[in-house]
Formats: C-alpha cells, sequence, structure tokens
C-alpha cells in the first residue's frame, strides 16, 4: 500500500532508528560512550534540508536511538521553481567537497538547459524519500568518519504514518515533542534539548508569536488551526495525563483543545497513545479512516478498529 503520494500534498509521522537500536546518538548506559553531540547534527541537518527540500517540519524530537518527525510534503511546489532554483537547492543538498559559490554559479548556468536533468532533481526535492536519504546519509558518514568504520548507522526504509486530519496532525505532533517526557529523559517538555517542543517556546519568547497561527517549525508550509499558544498548552496538558504504557507524565489536567477537534479526554489520551502502537500505516478519524480506504479501494485498513473505539470513547452511543 502507498500512503506517500507521489502527486499531492501530504502529511507524515516518520520514525528512523539506529541500526539494533543501538545508542549512537546519545549517552549508552552499559559502555558510558556519549555520542550526545550527534543530536545536534541531526537537529542541524533537518533544518538545512528543510529550507531546500518542498518539506515542512511541524515536530520533530531526536532521541537517543532514533528520530521522529512530523513533516509535510509538497510535490507540486517543485514543478513551479524555476531551473536555476531547482539546481541551486539540489546542489546545495549534495555539495561537492571544496567547490566555490562560483563554479556552483557555473555548473548551474551549464545544467539549466539538461531538461531530463532538472526534471530528475524536481522530483527529488519533492520527495520524502528522497528527504530522508539527504538526512540519514549525511549523519551516517559523518559517524562513520567520527568512528573510523564502515557499515549502516540507520536500519532500513523508515517507518511512515499518514496524517489524515487535523487531529490526527495535532495528536501525532504531541506524541513526538512528548517522547523525552515518556522517555523519563527530562520532567517538563520545554525542558528537552533537540526536540521541536523547545525551539517553539524560543520562538514565541524571541519573536512574541503567542497568538500567530501554528506554522512548521522549519521550511515553509501551511500553518494549523490553532495558535502557537494553543498548541503549547495543549501538549504540556497532555502531558499531564497519566500513561499507562510509559512511565512519565507531568501531572493530570483535560486539554481543552482537544474538545474543540471533537475528542473527548478519553479519546485525545487514546488517540495520542496509539500513534504507532495501535495505528499502522495511517492515523485518523475514523470518517478519514473511510475516505482513505475508498481513495486506496481497500475494504480495510489496519488501525481502523481503533479509530472506532477512539470515537466511541467520544461519544459513548456509537
Amino acid at each position: 500500500m502507498h500512503i506517500v503520494s507521489a502527486d499531492t500534498a501530504g502529511t507524515y509521522h516518520v520514525v528512523s532508528r539506529c541500526v539494533r537500536r543501538a545508542w549512537l546518538c546519545g549517552r549508552d548506559p552499559l559502555t558510558g560512550n556519549d555520542f550526545s553531540h550527534r543530536k545536534h547534527w541531526i537537529e542541524t541537518r533537518i533544518f538545512a534540508l528543510a529550507a531546500l527540500y518542498a518539506v515542512a517540519v511541524y515536530a520533530y524530537a531526536v532521541m537517543n536511538n532514533h528520530v521522529h518527525l512530523v513533516v509535510q510534503v509538497d510535490p507540486d511546489a517543485p514543478r513551479h521553481w524555476a531551473p536555476e532554483t531547482v539546481l541551486h537547492r539540489w546542489f546545495a543538498v549534495s555539495p561537492r567537497r571544496g567547490e566555490t559559490e562560483e563554479v556552483v554559479r557555473q555548473r548551474v548556468a551549464v545544467c539549466a538547459s539538461n531538461d531530463a536533468l532538472v526534471a530528475e532533481y524536481r522530483s527529488r526535492l519533492g520527495s520524502l524519500s528522497w528527504f530522508m536519504r539527504s538526512l540519514n546519509e549525511s549523519i551516517a558518514r559523518a559517524a562513520n568518519a567520527e568512528d573510523g568504520c564502515k557499515g549502516r548507522f540507520w536500519e532500513g526504509r523508515f517507518y511512515c504514518q499518514a496524517l489524515l486530519d487535523e487531529s490526527a496532525i495535532l495528536s501525532a505532533m504531541t506524541y513526538v515533542d512528548l517522547n523525552p517526557v515518556r522517555a523519563r529523559l527530562v520532567v517538563a517538555p520545554e525542558s528537552s534539548d533537540h526536540v521541536s517542543f523547545r525551539r517553539r517556546i524560543d520562538r514565541i519568547s524571541t519573536e512574541k508569536a503567542i497568538d500567530h497561527a501554528l506554522l512548521p517549525i522549519a521550511g515553509d508550509g501551511p500553518s494549523r488551526n490553532v495558535s502557537e499558544w494553543e498548541y503549547l498548552k495543549l501538549v504540556d496538558e497532555t502531558g499531564r495525563l497519566i500513561r499507562a504504557d510509559k512511565p512519565g507524565s507531568i501531572d493530570r489536567s483535560l486539554p481543552a483543545l482537544a474538545r474543540r477537534l471533537g475528542l473527548s479526554e478519553n479519546a485525545w489520551l487514546r488517540q495520542v497513545q496509539g500513534t504507532q502502537s495501535r495505528y499502522r500505516r495511517v492515523i485518523g478519524q475514523l470518517e478519514s479512516f473511510i475516505d482513505k480506504a475508498t481513495e486506496l479501494r481497500q475494504r480495510w485498513l489496519q488501525g481502523v478498529v481503533f479509530a472506532r473505539q477512539v470515537r466511541a470513547a467520544s461519544d459513548p452511543a456509537i
């Protein structure tokens, strides 16, 4: 089942894991080796690539042995870019060692008339697979160079879930931003390093954007139907809900925004908790599942039973 469209914009929850879930990005509790600085590599690369690809990053969490992202990919956007723009962006994604800006300009001038080459790079810049490849390969090369070895740094293909509606997008973002809390790495989400929640806190502090619409943390993309402050409050209040499957939580409180999304406290908590454990390739409310199944010409999608349970938790009459 192909859930990532090559033609239309879509929003996805993506996870990449280190090989054998090794502690290659943090402090290994067994050996004491500390590779926490690699988290900064990954975070920096995410922002750099989001400025080049037609990819907007709404949430991310760089953990000790895996990375979460919530991204929107717009394959159509690069089709409107001039050939020179496409080439400049792609050459920035994959720069040649020691190449000066003047040499890059010369390469762009030479390649701009190569329609096939431009079309290939245009396609890549609107591709989630190429975005993840550009992220993972560069980090693997840097880590292997630091370790003086060769071999795989990441597991095979990244894990991906399509987010079908606004509640799915916000619940996946919340799930990602609360990862360090649930893992008991921090006691509150704003204490997290290398997590988008911390970046949003800093952005509000410096830009006074508390009432602004919720925008991507990196890259260009549409705003969500909530403000920055409403989202930060949603994450904080969700973190206070008692988690049965993870040891970390804050206190207990009802996220008011969840009610606006048509979900009760119980239903919202179920949806956030079930992001990876109960859903499979798609996340969304029941109607979104039905629409997606129709689009894919399938009678059933894994996770629809859980979506029905979430709906029942909001409306006991169902």
